[in-house]
């Protein structure tokens, strides 16, 4: 007479969870594409990267924005331009928008007036555009620019460096512990069979023994 059984349902809950771990892995691999394409495409194009700290020129350009700016002639510049620069006393680059153009006798190079679309009044000083070309803005991606800024924080740029070799050390001393573990097991089990066979055969010899 032979019984079957029925296979255990799975748990709907665990499977719920299995799927949700792999939606989420799916999800951090194309948020990571997209970001690595947003930094590495444009700059194959010949674009210039600003990653936007400041909150001068929004609702234009938010903080933690990435700017995308191309080289144009200087010739090229009218007002309303937003151009990244280095200003006068400055050694950071800004991003502002060309709020007024001057233009010298001729021979001389024009002057240019600069403003942050959030600030009430231009900046103070003007300046001169001494290279042929000047950076820019295309167009800018909210956001991405983060992580390029958090990245310029040597502390941040230590953990970046240093977790995903951490996480690979445990990650490998897992693996050993759990496969320590297995070997562990599977000797006890075997030798647990041996002390089972060794009883086997002393009630057999001592079967054998009674009957003689």
């Amino acid at each position: 007479m032979s019984s079957t059984s029925t296979p255990p349902s799975k748990n709907p809950a665990r499977l719920l969870a299995k799927f949700a771990r792999g939606a989420s892995g799916v999800v951090l691999v194309l948020i990571t594409v997209a970001v690595v394409g947003a930094m590495l495409v444009p700059a194959l194009l010949g674009d210039d990267l600003y990653a936007v700290d400041g909150g001068s020129m929004e609702p234009t350009i938010q903080r933690g924005a990435l700017a995308y700016a191309s080289e144009v002639p200087v010739a090229e510049l009218k007002v309303r331009d937003v151009i990244t620069y280095v200003p006068p006393g400055h050694s950071r680059p800004v991003t502002h928008r060309i709020v007024d153009v001057l233009r010298p006798d001729a021979g001389g190079l024009p002057i240019y007036r600069t403003k942050g679309d959030a600030n009430p009044r231009p900046d103070m000083r003007v300046f001169r555009l001494d290279r042929p070309t000047q950076a820019r803005l295309s167009f800018s991606i909210p956001v991405v620019g983060w992580v390029l800024i958090l990245l310029g924080n040597p502390i941040v740029k230590v953990l970046a460096l240093g977790l995903p070799a951490l996480l690979i050390a445990l990650w490998m001393i897992g693996s050993l512990w759990r496969e320590g573990g297995r070997v562990m097991r599977e000797r006890e089990e075997a030798a647990q069979e041996r002390g089972a066979l060794d009883d086997e055969d002393e009630e057999l010899a001592g079967v054998a023994g009674a009957r003689a």
